[in-house]
């Protein structure tokens, strides 16, 4: 295979991991595959080919800069809090609209977005970003297809990822999909990461979700429940366990979580199940029993309302798609 080239943009107040982490997945291609050319050369640019420094304060070296920028396989912007200065935003979103047409891929991690949506090449189309800053998206580019929950989400040409880490994931999806899975889960042990993270389809879990709502008397409880999901969790049971009757166990519950405590146990456990669907080989009626369902009709009834796909379709998209993080 020919070497592909990987332009990752970088610029002052870049997160330093959401350009390093997809470049060390690009870069150790080379150490994985033995002969031949090396699958990739990973070159970094800057707006104006000068040296910046990351959010943290790292100093980066740029190779070239955007005008002066060779032909590119693969076009990354990385994420950080300078790409949203105007005077950053508008040199990448342009230089983007430019050259994406000659890319076979274009790639944001976290709010790198931003340099894909200013070229207005992503109006019409879906993409993810950080969920801290999917509301600020959505305002400033509505006609973004945005889904705040994904990993990673492919389009076209088109590739987004949400923060940080998750632009390890997708990397290792692009290698993937270059060249294969044997070459993507050498790096993945190499960069002791997941190669396909468990549960990838969702940026923040439901267990954290409800744990960041969580105070006072609950807060003991947030963490206890995922850890019990096979036991009783009637609301006798957890009323028990918080010395409340099960009435005022109930009110107060839903005023902390926004959940009676039955939709609770039910979003953990089918989020714990599809998460073991996954990462395992276990039957369903298996994976069921093991997160509080004594019936697997009833489990799989429950799974499908959520997700919108039976057990056996949502481990068959997760485990053997490579892009479907979605």
């Amino acid at each position: 295979m020919a070497t592909k080239t990987v332009g990752i943009v970088g610029y002052d107040g870049v997160n330093a991991l959401d350009l390093s982490g997809p470049q060390e997945v690009f870069a150790s291609g080379q150490a994985v595959t033995a002969g031949g050319a090396p699958a990739y050369e990973v070159i970094v640019l800057s707006p104006d080919g000068r040296p910046f420094r990351s959010r943290s304060g790292l100093r980066i070296m740029a190779d070239a800069a955007l005008a002066d920028a060779p032909p590119l396989d693969t076009l990354v912007v990385a994420g950080g809090t300078g790409i949203r200065a105007r005077e950053v935003l508008e040199p990448i979103g342009a230089w983007v609209g430019e050259r994406a047409a000659g890319a076979r891929r274009v790639v944001s991690v976290c709010t790198g977005l931003y340099g894909l949506a200013e070229s207005g090449l992503m109006d019409g189309r879906r993409a993810t970003t950080h969920w801290r800053y999917a509301d600020e998206v959505r305002a400033r580019y509505p006609a973004v297809l945005l889904d705040p929950d994904a990993i990673f989400v492919r389009d076209g040409i088109f590739a987004t990822s949400a923060g940080v880490t998750a632009g390890i994931d997708l990397a290792l999806a692009l290698v993937e999909e270059d060249l294969g899975p044997s070459v993507a889960l050498a790096i993945a042990r190499m960069l002791v990461v997941y190669v396909r993270r468990s549960g990838g389809q969702r940026q923040y879990s439901e267990p954290l979700r409800f744990q960041a709502r969580a105070a006072g008397r609950f807060a003991d409880l947030a963490a206890w429940i995922p850890a019990n999901l096979a036991g009783d969790l009637s609301i006798e049971a957890l009323a028990g366990r918080v010395n409340c009757s099960p009435r005022h166990f109930a009110r107060l519950f839903k005023d902390s979580f926004g959940a009676a405590p039955g939709e609770y146990v039910e979003a953990l456990r089918l989020a714990e199940a599809a998460e073991r669907l996954i990462t395992s080989t276990l039957p369903a009626d298996r994976i069921a029993a093991s997160v509080g369902y004594a019936s697997g009709d009833v489990f799989r009834r429950a799974f499908e309302r959520r997700f919108g796909v039976t057990p056996s379709a949502y481990r068959a998209r997760f485990t053997s798609t490579p892009l479907a993080a979605e």
